[in-house]
């Protein structure tokens, strides 16, 4: 039987290419100053709160450590990076808008671009990552910063049942191990980002 842990999954801050409509993946792009204050919200949302995190963990990619480095900061709690939490490699289709891959590889683009990574390889490093993360900090409760695609996929791969269309910039959603089930306790929350003041 697997011991209790919470996670709670967080998509980083939004960046120029989210609002230009144009899929990151693995190109490192910065947070914009608007998700700098997203960033901001959630850590103030969750200062407020009376659950307890231990930790924040991570992808190594800017949008992602940066967006980390603020909850871990607002939280006075230490950050760690893994890149097991990086977003899917999209492969050729890094940089470009949904017209453009329309245009390039019609309809069905997400099975023809040249180096995608698939939704299986995706799965296994993020279960390799919960599942000895897990482990080691059994009886604890983190924050997972990551990315769009990733958390989708794991939702899927956790079995937890929930809505995985799509999954808002500083989301919060929280699973809970119970035994060997991961149980949605909240899911893609973003209520903290209609807050309005300075949460810097």
């Amino acid at each position: 039987m697997s011991a209790y842990m919470r996670m709670g999954w967080v998509r980083h801050g939004v960046t120029s290419w989210n609002r230009a409509g144009k899929i990151q993946g693995t190109t490192d792009i910065p947070l914009s100053s608007e998700g700098k204050m997203q960033a901001h919200r959630l850590a103030y949302r969750l200062s407020n709160e009376s659950r307890v995190w231990h930790g924040v963990v991570s992808s190594d990619l800017e949008r992602a450590e940066k967006t980390g480095r603020i909850l871990a900061e607002r939280l006075n709690i230490p950050l760690l990076t893994d890149e097991r939490l990086r977003e899917r490699g999209f492969g050729e289709a890094e940089g470009t808008t949904e017209e453009e891959r329309l245009a390039r590889w019609g309809t069905s683009w997400r099975s023809k671009v040249p180096g995608l990574e698939s939704d299986e390889h995706v799965r296994v490093r993020g279960l390799v990552f919960v599942e000895e993360f897990a482990e080691r900090h059994a009886g604890e409760n983190w924050l997972v910063v990551t990315h769009g695609s990733f958390i989708a996929q794991m939702l899927q791969a956790l079995e937890t049942g929930v809505d995985d269309h799509h999954i808002g910039n500083l989301s919060l959603t929280i699973l809970d191990r119970e035994a060997d089930s991961w149980v949605p306790i909240l899911h893609n929350c973003t209520e903290h980002l209609k807050q309005t003041g300075e949460f810097g």
